[in-house]
């Protein structure tokens, strides 16, 4: 089964590791089933851990191997690092401020984006695939980079940034349907969108694959720009959300660090 999946096209293999980044959004999202109510601490908690997990595969599989190719491909290194991590944060900024979205927990007044009569479900949803679009393109970018056969880019550093992500989205699955639950929607129906904010993330992997294998030259600046995607959605967003009970900043802060760690650990020990 490994060898069928590694002789597989890029872009396929890209295409099953975002679904499988996406199944276990719907994982996450499943426990509506299995519970009435999860303690806003433990959610907390999980959304550090998903914060630490970005953060380490922002370094170790996508900025740093962003800047070795920059490197093997004769361009300045820290130039093209600086350039895309920018562009990416830049990108994500300019589609928080236009995109519709509410995050959990937060009051309808407190909505962002352009104005829209659009329900609260929807706009949790697009919250959480707010945060699912960097991630996506992230794993894409990195299988498509394995066709370049430059060594800073290995199969083995693209499943385990697709593990590591695949594991924060855990906690992004239930931070839709456990507030959907509570406000009184069935159980499927929270089920439906806790687990529809991950379908982007299969798109946005399939385009960041054929787009990187398309245009070799620029694959050191769209791994550092995928970088500061996901870096823009952990300071804007993953960090203030998992921090908002004053009460429980020290173990938010040790699940980030555990989070960290976990997504090191995959990606020194399988890049």
């Amino acid at each position: 089964m490994v060898d069928s999946f590694v002789q597989l096209n890029p872009v396929l293999q890209a295409l099953l590791a975002t679904c499988f980044t996406w199944a276990l959004t719907a994982a996450g999202a499943a426990l509506v089933f299995l519970r009435q109510e999860i303690k806003p601490s433990f959610l907390d908690a999980m959304l550090g851990f998903a914060a630490g997990v970005m953060i380490a595969a922002s370094f170790w599989s996508l900025l740093a191997p962003g800047i070795n190719m920059a490197e093997q491909l004769g361009q300045i290194p820290w130039l093209t690092a600086a350039l895309g991590f920018m562009a990416g944060g830049i990108f994500m900024r300019l589609i928080d401020h236009v995109l519709p979205h509410l995050h959990p927990g937060m009051a309808m007044s407190q909505r962002e984006g352009v104005q829209t009569s659009w329900q609260r479900s929807t706009l949790l949803v697009l919250a959480i695939t707010l945060h699912n679009i960097p991630e996506g393109l992230a794993v894409g970018v990195a299988f498509g980079a394995v066709a370049a056969d430059l060594p800073s880019a290995t199969l083995g550093g693209a499943i385990a940034l697709a593990m590591g992500i695949g594991l924060q989205n855990l906690p992004e699955g239930t931070a839709v349907s456990m507030p959907l639950r509570r406000e009184g929607m069935s159980r499927k129906k929270s089920f439906f969108y806790g687990q529809l904010s991950g379908m982007v993330e299969p798109i946005a992997g399939v385009i960041g694959a054929y787009f990187v294998m398309s245009m070799q030259g620029i694959l050191p600046f769209a791994l550092c720009f995928a970088a500061g995607a996901m870096i823009f959605v952990v300071v804007e967003e993953l960090i203030p959300e998992s921090q908002r009970n004053p009460n429980n900043i020290d173990r938010v802060t040790m699940t980030t660090l555990a989070g960290f760690t976990v997504m090191m650990i995959l990606d020194v020990a399988l890049g």
